[in-house]
């Protein structure tokens, strides 16, 4: 399917034409959505408003002739395949999902429902599309930055701390975003003399365990990658917080 025939299905953002919809009127549409946020999320609540908000603006009514499926992850990481297999065992017209971490089971259970992808970092160098002009298959969406974008994160630490010489690394080493992130933030650090201690985002109990053991030796920071760190940003937040260790992304 074409990237403009894709986009059609949803409306500019996620909406079908207005004339395909009068013309099928008596039809619920039905829409998937799977979000790593979890349920509680204010953030997940925020976007789901604007998501609902949009599509009124477009003429399509949630409850009236549009029915939305949603499957909020939160730190259930391990669940992905199982909520994937869930949403697309419903059979929607269309899937909107939030993230590579959610977009890697949707890929492998489905090559035929259409899936719409947000936040997802270099969608062409993880595999979901062919390029970024035409993206083939049945997967197409917006990205918000490439792998190169991720060694600024290992500049700015050295930045707001020009004494940080260890830091931790929040990513998902399961999948193509968290390893290729790594990859050019460990690059970039090895240029900026600062040592790497990877902590898998999956495993909550990992995550404190391994900030409180790092933060009992001076001159260290966080860097947090894109991805599965989302369900566990107020956890990373605080712990950075609690022990006072520096990063871009809490520092600002």
């Amino acid at each position: 399917m074409r990237r403009r025939e894709f986009l059609g299905l949803l409306g500019g953002a996620a909406a079908w034409p207005v004339a395909s919809k009068a013309q099928q009127a008596e039809r619920v549409r039905r829409v998937g959505i799977l979000n790593i946020l979890g349920p509680d999320d204010p953030e997940a609540h925020a976007r789901t408003a604007v998501f609902e908000q949009t599509l009124q603006q477009l003429g399509w009514a949630v409850g009236r002739d549009l029915k939305i499926e949603a499957r909020e992850v939160g730190g259930d990481l391990d669940s992905l395949r199982r909520y994937a297999a869930d949403l697309i065992a419903l059979a929607p017209d269309v899937i909107l999902t939030i993230g590579s971490i959610a977009l890697a089971p949707l890929q492998q259970a489905t090559r035929t429902i259409p899936i719409v992808f947000v936040n997802v970092p270099d969608p062409v160098g993880a595999g979901f599309v062919q390029s970024m002009s035409h993206p083939g298959g049945n997967i197409t969406g917006f990205s918000n930055f490439e792998y190169s974008i991720s060694g600024k994160w290992a500049e700015l630490l050295k930045q707001v701390a020009p004494t940080v010489s260890r830091a931790l690394v929040f990513c998902d080493p399961t999948s193509a975003a968290g390893i290729g992130q790594f990859a050019v933030v460990r690059s970039v650090s090895q240029a900026l003399g600062v040592e790497l201690t990877p902590v898998d985002v999956r495993d909550t109990d990992e995550i404190e365990r391994t900030v409180a053991a790092f933060a009992q030796a001076g001159n260290g920071g966080v860097i947090v990658t894109a991805g599965g760190t989302a369900a566990h940003r107020q956890l990373i937040i605080g712990l950075a917080a609690r022990y006072k260790l520096p990063s871009p992304e809490t520092v600002a």
